[in-house]
């Protein structure tokens, strides 16, 4: 199959056709993250006996604008002279230009205010939610594909990303050029993420909270070089993009967090657990 690929062709349009509706490609695959990823926490605080479906949808009402607006103020703050002439550009979000830095940072946070006011252990909402972050990242991603941004290096792989004539020469190459779908590499490694976060959590559950930063650690790990690739504008600073010092910085940041709880007590497996 992949041998017959001649490359990765991006879609002449930015929005999906749902019979008469018309939707922007980016806001409803974000959207779509944000529903597999509250079903799939909903499902892990029933099966631990810490909270319901409906607490799950709760929390997610007030952490996902929450982290729509982390994402955009980090994105904003790193990016500001995309906007330093055009301030009425920061609210045209379907365009694209959500940082998952800040997205996750304020997120999680707002997320875990509003379980502790609903009776939910903060160690075990963070377990729950880290393999539904990752998937919701996996479908999340595809919304770059859409709006033919932040994609990396010129190749000529099997799976090369073919954008617009328009978008290649925006990016200082010619007609024609296809470059590293990062996307894709950043999908693909977020759902294997998901997937072996619920393994490792069924097979040999950690005291809870533990699991987020194992998350942290595996998603910033693979965004380290990912990023490496990617032809996009960004600030940089000994030869490194700014994302990648936030991966290393917040990766080291995961690593003491797991090796403080090291001794602690593992939590007790659970009788049944959501997949």
């Amino acid at each position: 199959m992949i041998a017959l690929l001649a490359s990765l062709p991006s879609p002449g349009s930015g929005s999906v056709s749902l019979g008469p509706l018309r939707l922007n490609a980016y806001g409803a695959l974000i959207a779509l993250g944000v529903v597999v990823a509250t079903w799939l926490t909903g499902r892990r605080f029933e099966a631990r006996g810490v909270g319901t479906r409906d607490d799950a949808s709760s929390i997610a009402i007030w952490a996902v604008p929450a982290g729509v607006v982390g994402g955009r103020l980090y994105h904003v703050a790193t990016d500001w002279q995309r906007f330093s002439d055009d301030p009425a550009a920061i609210l045209r979000i379907w365009k694209g230009g959500l940082g998952v830095w800040g997205g996750i940072a304020l997120g999680v946070v707002v997320g875990l205010m509003v379980a502790r006011r609903r009776g939910i252990p903060v160690g075990a909402a963070l377990t729950c939610v880290a393999p539904a972050l990752a998937f919701a990242q996996a479908i999340g991603r595809w919304g770059n594909w859409f709006n033919q941004e932040l994609f990396g290096r010129p190749t000529t792989l099997p799976w090369a990303l073919e954008v617009s004539a328009r978008t290649a020469d925006h990016a200082g190459y010619a007609a024609g050029t296809t470059f590293h779908p990062t996307f894709l590499y950043e999908s693909i490694a977020c759902a294997l993420l998901g997937a072996v976060l619920l393994r490792w959590d069924r097979m040999r559950p950690m005291r809870p909270g533990r699991l987020f930063a194992a998350y942290v650690m595996g998603y910033t790990s693979f965004r380290f070089f990912i990023e490496g690739l990617r032809i996009d504008e960004a600030k940089e600073a000994g030869g490194l993009r700014l994302n990648q010092w936030t991966s290393i910085v917040v990766f080291a940041a995961a690593v003491v967090a797991l090796v403080a709880t090291r001794n602690r007590r593992p939590a007790e497996r659970a009788p049944t657990e959501a997949g």
